[in-house]
């Protein structure tokens, strides 16, 4: 489908009256429209509303049938849900979006917050470890959470049993974040209903999920991204070989930010994760002291407002693409991809093509549901 509406390779605005903060939302919560997705549709239409009314006609090209946006009715039960909850929509581009999280290149189009979001214009690390956490993990989590916050750092975690518990609850008096995976107002685990209440009244909690959403298994990794992206640095107290701290430690790598780790015995299984890292050089953590030598200067640009990273849309003058140039196009990025993710940029090298060729296509295969995208701008074929 040739696009005719971009004029200018300007990032879209950020919405700016509720009109269009339903149409970002409606446009979001549409199926098989994910961060990546929004983005580019973004670019190449200029406004939600044109989006979406082009998204089932993107659809039906990319040979997706009787496909339907997602009904007013659902956003509509979004916003109501979020009021009752005392929840605020945070919008990639606004003054009130954090800055760190707005340089990734999948930044979360709109946040739900609830609780302060003035914590947000603060320096943020992370403390993330094992669910099952040992006694001196769970008091080193409490003493990097405490010394950090005295410092004027605001910890961010992700609500998990074991490490994450210990440094939010450390870090209450201070200031913390919790990432949810499901919506800010479903407490996960169930055994945190306590600690989530303390701060949505003290720090700040977010998600980019609906409201009322029960986290699944892949919501993890995905809410992993987010927990790196808000921070100048990680810090891995407790964790296995093949954990979600791990995950969220190469989610940092990838955003440029800071691993530190702590180590442990090496016969100690929760450790062993921590271990790899420190020797894959990471920077070992014996207490704050050690995370605040190797954080950043505090930069004075952390409240200004930092434009969406969106992708340029392609030049007007770029012929169509023949239907079966585009089948063609399509079975060579199948044939490229597996369930193993692999980086967008490798797979348009692989292809010996330009991103404005593959980028448009790569939409076409998200929507059919025959890839997947994740964290760090990776790519697989669902199989």
């Amino acid at each position: 489908m040739t696009e005719t509406q971009v004029s200018s390779t300007h990032p879209p605005l950020p919405p700016t009256t509720e009109e269009d903060r339903f149409s970002w939302l409606r446009l979001l919560r549409s199926r098989r429209v994910g961060v990546s997705t929004f983005n580019r549709l973004m670019a190449e239409h200029g406004t939600a509303q044109n989006a979406l009314a082009a998204l089932p006609e993107v659809a039906r090209t990319a040979g997706v049938t009787g496909y339907e946006i997602c009904p007013p009715g659902v956003i509509e039960a979004e916003l109501r849900a979020a009021k009752a909850a005392n929840a605020r929509l945070l919008c990639l581009g606004t003054s009130e979006y954090p800055a760190e999280l707005a340089r990734i290149s999948d930044a979360p189009p709109m946040l739900w917050a609830i609780g302060d979001p003035a914590l947000l214009q603060h320096k943020m690390v992370a403390a993330v470890g094992a669910r099952n956490a040992s006694s001196l993990g769970t008091r080193m989590a409490r003493a990097l959470a405490q010394g950090l916050g005295e410092a004027g750092i605001v910890v961010v975690s992700g609500l998990a049993r074991g490490i994450d518990t210990a440094a939010h609850m450390a870090a209450l008096p201070t200031g913390t974040v919790a990432v949810m995976a499901g919506g800010v107002d479903v407490p996960y685990p169930a055994e945190n209903s306590a600690l989530l209440r303390d701060i949505a009244e003290q720090g700040l909690i977010l998600s980019e999920r609906p409201m009322g959403l029960s986290p699944q298994a892949r919501d993890f990794p995905r809410r992993n991204r987010i927990i790196s992206g808000l921070s100048c640095a990680v810090v891995v107290v407790e964790a296995a070989a093949r954990s979600g701290s791990l995950i969220t430690a190469r989610d940092a790598l990838d955003q440029g930010r800071d691993v530190l780790a702590v180590p442990g015995h090496p016969f100690d299984a929760r450790a062993s994760g921590c271990n790899m890292l420190i020797r894959d050089g990471a920077v070992l953590v014996r207490g704050s002291d050690d995370v605040l030598a190797v954080l950043p200067a505090f930069e004075d640009d952390m409240q200004e407002v930092v434009e969406p990273v969106l992708p340029e849309p392609a030049a007007e003058t770029t012929p169509p693409r023949s239907l079966k140039e585009t089948a063609l196009l399509h079975q060579q990025i199948l044939n490229r991809l597996g369930p193993s993710p692999v980086a967008e940029d490798q797979l348009i090298r692989d292809l010996s093509a330009t991103a404005s060729d593959v980028s448009p296509a790569l939409v076409d295969l998200e929507l059919e549901g025959q890839i997947t995208r994740h964290a760090g701008g990776l790519l697989a074929r669902v199989v």
